[in-house]
């Protein structure tokens, strides 16, 4: 073999990967895959969601809200906040002088949600920013709140995003995370898998004219950490006091942690 060949295997192997769904890709490409499977599914993606958890993820989103408490004057950041419904719901809670940052990679989501939040009137005190979660574009100690629904699983690296959130977090600040997780119920998981890897991709492909996203957002969850290894994930990232509320049976979960220093 000869060396130039071989210095060649050496740096095919030294590119890091990782995975975007059951598929392994190089870390350079994940954000771009993904920010394509939110382009696609942005006008559906309510719609979407709730044909899958046949509306149930409403219900999981009001928890997170109450469970985070925001008050009047308090700035918040709702990270992977794309349409906008988290922000919607916390919005009264915060005003008159509180605010909100709604962040998202994906500048369709963005879109989507501006003109929602416009349509109900919530236009004074919000501000939409394109951002990528592992790198954000914000002072130290800057909010009160983070909250992030159904995003964290996508990032190519979510201890980074983790440790973003922690800088931007005020001491005595709080973070929820509500995403898909493992089901804690005997044979639930049996029904999850077969309800998730046959039905789920027919729908993505009947009602959103996209198949292959949504068997990445599927695989995307079954790739996802366990709840105890993410609460680890968020006290590696410096957060405390973190606590798990397992919801539908560990279908989803919600962590919540604060920053204390």
């Amino acid at each position: 073999m000869s060396a130039h060949h071989e210095n060649g295997e050496q740096s095919q192997a030294l590119v890091p990967t990782t995975h975007f769904g059951y598929q392994e890709v190089p870390e350079t490409e994940k954000e771009q895959l993904v920010r394509g499977v939110f382009s696609n599914v942005a006008s559906k993606y309510d719609l979407m969601n709730d044909l899958m958890s046949l509306g149930v993820h409403r219900l999981w989103k009001r928890f997170t809200v109450d469970l985070a408490r925001p008050r009047p004057g308090q700035r918040v950041l709702d990270l992977a906040g794309g349409t906008g419904d988290l922000a919607a719901a916390i919005y009264p809670r915060v005003r008159p002088n509180g605010s909100i940052v709604v962040s998202d990679i994906n500048p369709e989501m963005l879109a989507v949600g501006e003109s929602r939040l416009a349509d109900k009137g919530i236009i004074a005190g919000v501000e939409f920013v394109e951002a990528n979660a592992e790198a954000l574009p914000f002072p130290d100690r800057e909010f009160d709140l983070v909250t992030l629904a159904f995003g964290i699983r996508n990032m190519t690296h979510p201890e980074r995003a983790l440790k973003e959130i922690h800088r931007v977090l005020k001491t005595g600040g709080r973070v929820l995370i509500l995403e898909f997780s493992h089901p804690r119920w005997p044979g639930l998981q049996t029904m999850y898998d077969m309800y998730s890897f046959k039905l789920l991709p027919r729908i993505g492909e009947l009602v959103a004219k996209d198949r292959e996203s949504y068997q990445y957002l599927v695989e995307s969850i079954r790739r996802f950490p366990d709840q105890e290894t993410f609460k680890v994930m968020m006290e590696d990232a410096g957060l405390e006091r973190v606590e798990v509320f397992n919801l539908s049976g560990g279908i989803v979960a919600l962590h919540r942690g604060f920053r204390m220093d």
